[in-house]
């Protein structure tokens, strides 16, 4: 829902420059400036506090009838202010959003127009086209220019097919080459002049997700994929392309274009705190969301459905009597939900038919007992071939769907992620994407969305370290929810790492772990090990499961991009701590500001901290308590690849 507060008419810089057209917009509060000069093309540049950031970028769509953009003819211009409260239906940051911004709507000869807005962390544009009919998309051109020498902090896949699951990468701007691996969004650049600047896109609808790819003269531009046209068999969870459009996208010529976004930050704490992608996002569509509950999940494919132990008098995997082994284990901890991953099904092609071992109609019926509900794992090719599941699962009592193996996000599977989530909206079932792309704006027009996953998390084992997840609060989950499966309670430091299931373990302390919880943002958030560890775990897993999944309020305490995070969220009267850091130093020591709390107030914290010898042994933890009041520092140690987590209360 969005609160208007103000909408006034600015007045608008234009100059005249040796046959140019020249405009500035000015971000609210004065620090960030866009200067766009339309000449053979339209250009635009960004800085702030005077620091020029990008030096005279270009941007063109490219459409079968001809290129927008080359050789603009402005017809009219208009610029506007606004102020607004948003209230997210899924807060993962914050319960009330301000969105501020002033914005300059150029109108060019041709029937499109390009949008600008300068917020006070950050810029946006998008093309606008107001014609009849249809249109091809041939290419989209954006052309980022680098002043200086930047570092760029990428994800570099292979080619079009991704999961969004390599680790990142980070290479100098000028080595860049066009022959190297392109890159997905978002896109992280730091300056080196005190800046970072974070880019992704956001309201992609209808079609292709944007890639960048270096030009080899200090800058980028960007790459799409094409549309699809034919198909064939390849195997249960995918199909193989075989013929591909000349354009990018076939769509109807009277439509908004995503929106192109920089977020810019002098401090890298901004970046935690960012909700620029809500923001830009469309509004909702499910007019009443009050059926849609984010929650914590236990799932078993990670440690393999192996409960094990005393209390375990059956043979344990993916049968009744393990299911309902977690489902107790959830109703024990107020856990939402259970997943049942693949397995559930007699045939991964076939999801009417469960598999026989386990009775999927008397675990609904069980878990509903136990106040627990259910999600049932597929394959998107098994969804799309069987479109009107959601209605028989809805009539069965499912309550979530996790879908997987989608791989692609050219436009016909940009589509068919919209078609599911409004379809399983019309039954009042919520959707987990996993194999997935990054969070495009689509989980705010279908907030049933309540996570992707499009991020290298536990299930790569060994290949997912502190040094790479370091990333994640300041690129992945800045654009959105992120479903990276946290929870091990097997920890161990890189030197010593060997895991597989059914003894899933994961690198990083034991406090990192828990501290995950706070810091990494997802609807639905999974509790990822095993039962039995978690029952022989008490203290952590009631820490854990104490963890909300929405917050009213974020506030980053301390952080370096690739170096350490920590933050502070609030939920009602409560107060979380997450702090995590990378393998570089031996041991870090934090003073943090416990502004945020009221004034003439003693707290109760109870905290998580590296122990002694976590550095090498990093199942080794402390659980403390201690008192806190506004305005005591605190001071916390976390060792190589550790965490810190606790709550005030």
């Amino acid at each position: 829902m969005k609160k208007l507060l103000t909408l006034i008419a600015l007045g608008l810089i234009t100059l005249q420059v040796a046959g140019q057209k020249r405009a500035e917009l000015v971000s609210p509060n004065g620090k960030i400036k866009v200067t766009i000069n339309l000449s053979d093309k339209i250009y635009y540049s960004v800085s702030h506090n005077n620091e020029l950031l990008l030096d005279n970028n270009q941007l063109q769509l490219v459409l079968k009838e001809g290129a927008l953009g080359e050789r603009p003819q402005l017809l009219k211009q208009k610029q506007t202010a606004v102020n607004e409260l948003l209230t997210p239906p899924i807060p993962l940051k914050f319960s009330t959003i301000r969105n501020q911004y002033n914005q300059l709507a150029l109108d060019f000869k041709g029937n499109y127009t390009v949008c600008f807005r300068a917020f006070d962390d950050g810029v946006a544009y998008r093309f606008i086209l107001n014609r009849k009919g249809e249109t091809e998309v041939l290419n989209e051109n954006l052309a980022i220019h680098l002043p200086a020498e930047y570092t760029l902090h990428l994800q570099q896949p292979g080619g079009f097919k991704t999961a969004y699951e390599e680790p990142y990468t980070h290479l100098k701007s000028t080595d860049w080459k066009a022959e190297n691996r392109m890159a997905t969004l978002p896109a992280l650049i730091d300056t080196h002049k005190g800046y970072h600047i974070l880019m992704s896109e956001t309201d992609v609808s209808d079609y292709p997700c944007m890639f960048l790819q270096g030009d080899g003269q200090n800058g980028m531009t960007s790459i799409f994929p094409k549309a699809p046209i034919r198909f064939e068999e390849d195997g249960d969870r995918s199909l193989k392309l075989v013929e591909e459009a000349d354009y990018i996208a076939k769509t109807s010529a009277q439509r908004s274009f995503p929106w192109r976004y920089f977020v810019i930050t002098e401090d890298d704490r901004q970046l935690l705190e960012s909700t620029m992608s809500y923001k830009l996002a469309p509004q909702s569509t499910i007019q009443d969301p009050s059926w849609i509950h984010p929650g914590q999940v236990s799932w078993e494919w990670w440690n393999d459905a192996s409960p094990y132990g005393p209390d375990v008098n059956f043979v344990s995997g993916y049968n009744l009597d393990t299911y309902k082994y977690y489902i107790d284990f959830a109703s024990k901890y107020g856990i939402r939900y259970i997943i049942m991953d693949e397995g559930w099904a007699k045939s991964t092609r076939d999801p009417y038919t469960p598999n026989p071992k386990v009775d999927l109609h008397e675990l609904i019926r069980y878990g509903k007992e136990k106040n627990v509900g259910i999600v049932l794992w597929l394959t998107w090719l098994t969804v799309e071939n069987h479109m009107d599941l959601f209605k028989t699962f809805a009539d069965w009592g499912v309550q979530g769907v996790k879908i997987d193996f989608m791989d692609r996000s050219d436009q016909w599977m940009m589509n068919y992620y919209e078609r599911v989530a409004a379809e399983a909206a019309k039954h009042k079932i919520f959707v987990d994407f996993h194999g997935s792309i990054t969070p495009k704006g689509l989980e705010h027009k279908y907030p049933n969305i309540l996570s992707y996953e499009g991020v290298r998390g536990m299930e790569q084992m060994g290949g997912c370290t502190p040094d790479n997840s370091i990333f994640f609060p300041f690129m992945r989950n800045a654009v959105g929810p992120m479903d990276y499966t946290p929870g091990a309670m097997i920890s161990m430091q890189p030197n010593v790492y060997a895991s597989q299931r059914p003894n899933s373990a994961s690198i990083g302390t034991r406090a990192y772990q828990l501290a995950l919880f706070v810091i990494f943002e997802s609807g639905l958030q999974m509790l990822a090990d095993n039962p039995t560890l978690y029952y022989r775990n008490p203290d952590c897993t009631d820490f854990i499961t104490q963890v909300p999944t929405t917050w009213d309020e974020t506030k980053a305490l301390a952080a370096q991009v690739g170096e350490y995070a920590i933050i502070a969220k609030r939920k009602d009267g409560k107060w979380y701590i997450g702090g995590i850091t990378n393998n570089k130093e031996q041991e870090r020591t934090f003073t943090l500001n416990l502004d945020f709390l009221e004034s003439g107030r003693t707290y109760k914290m109870t905290f998580f901290e590296d122990g002694v010898n976590a550095g090498r042994q990093a199942m080794d933890y402390r659980k403390k308590e201690s008192q806190v009041r506004k305005g005591e520092p605190l001071i916390i140690k976390m060792v190589k690849n550790g965490g810190f987590a606790a709550i005030i209360e």
